[in-house]
């Protein structure tokens, strides 16, 4: 006998999560079954559900795409049947639909679920509408979905499933070259010699830095995120914490400064006299003093001194075309073009930081690396605080 679920969720309950399918029996109310023709619905507007039940056979929904992770990671380990499709409210963040994308381009039996936008209501804009090709695979409008929209699924992950191919051929292709040319041992002497004399001589200001750190605000000294380097290795990243404990739960309180306006296309989130970032964290930030602990990343060879910019993951999961591939060869580095070429290089557009990085991954030599490491000390004097 089926297990049946109730619809209907409980008053007292805030709905963060539902899954559940439709049967209908002759002259018999609608019962929950388990099924495997099953969407997943992410947003708040829980009506558009509704638009959805009479399609398939069974679904998932969550109000956030941190939650729907969540979901999506008890799938991946439960052995749960994976939902055909993922349709996201169009309000939604990019930076959030970005990080969506990362994790399931993270999975492998994630990879190929199309991502589809739900145009009813009010929609997100964004002037690149190639970013938005990036992040969606398709829009509908749920109030008008039909049978077509399983037909529609269906071919959306044959394509996507192509795709996904593609891209990971891409990545695989990237990361063998990368390792059929490796750095010149010159270069890793050059950088062993250089984080090492930095980190005895700092030493000492380092540890001041961490006592403060702890001394202000509770958490850990150091911030590590996974960061993409060269040949898309994906290594721990290491700053000094600047940020109070709850930053990511006051996010949304402060988005409305986002100095990337989404607007404008762009994933990133940044923000000038980031009010989450703690007293002391602010002052790292403009003297640069809170990039110290990368001489670690040099050490253990995740870095290089002279390199591009280290990608988030989900940034770096955005970049396997033929072109953008390129910046992949080339190190992960303290500083770079990026850094130098610019009076305010925050103002800098996405396309723009990423041609910078290609150019480096073509030119990149030792008195190149000594140029850009010469034209370095003028930008570590931040003008403006940047989170």
């Amino acid at each position: 006998m089926e297990q049946t679920l109730q619809l209907t969720p409980i008053a007292s309950q805030q709905p963060t999560y539902r899954r559940y399918s439709i049967t209908r029996e002759h002259q018999a109310a609608p019962v929950a079954v388990l099924h495997n023709r099953e969407f997943f619905f992410i947003g708040k507007n829980s009506r558009n559900i509704d638009y959805l039940v009479h399609l398939f056979e069974g679904g998932y929904a969550a109000e956030s795409v941190p939650k729907a992770i969540a979901i999506l990671q008890r799938i991946d380990s439960q052995s749960k049947t994976i939902p055909q499709v993922i349709i996201v409210e169009g309000n939604l963040e990019l930076a959030e639909a970005a990080n969506l994308n990362a994790y399931l381009k993270s999975i492998e039996k994630f990879r190929a679920i199309p991502v589809i936008m739900d145009s009813a209501g009010k929609m997100v804009e964004a002037k690149d509408k190639a970013l938005l090709m990036r992040l969606f695979d398709d829009v509908i409008d749920t109030r008008k979905a039909d049978d077509k929209l399983i037909q529609r699924v269906d071919f959306l992950s044959k394509v996507k499933k192509r795709n996904c191919s593609r891209s990971e051929y891409k990545m695989e292709q990237v990361a063998e070259q990368a390792k059929l040319t490796p750095l010149g041992v010159g270069r890793r002497l050059f950088d062993i010699l250089v984080s090492s004399i930095a980190l005895i001589l700092l030493s000492p200001v380092m540890l001041l830095i961490a006592m403060i750190i702890k001394l202000e605000s509770r958490g850990p000294v150091f911030y590590i995120s996974k960061r993409a380097g060269r040949g898309y290795r994906i290594f721990n990243f290491y700053k000094f914490r600047t940020m109070k404990l709850d930053a990511e739960e006051l996010k949304d309180a402060v988005k409305h400064r986002n100095e990337y306006n989404e607007d404008n296309g762009c994933v990133f989130f940044k923000i000038t006299n980031d009010p989450r970032a703690t007293r002391f964290g602010r002052f790292l930030r403009n003297s640069s003093l809170d990039e110290l602990p990368q001489f670690f990343n040099v050490l253990l060879g995740d870095m290089s001194i002279v390199g591009n910019r280290p990608l988030p993951l989900y940034e770096a999961a955005m970049l396997t075309t033929d072109e953008w591939s390129k910046r992949f060869m080339a190190p992960a580095g303290i500083t770079g073009l990026w850094q130098i070429r610019k009076k305010d290089r925050h103002c800098m557009s996405v396309e723009e930081r990423i041609k910078l990085d290609i150019t480096y991954a073509q030119k990149q030599n030792f008195l190149f690396d000594l140029w850009i490491i010469a034209h370095t000390p003028p930008a570590l004097i931040q003008k403006s605080n940047i989170s």
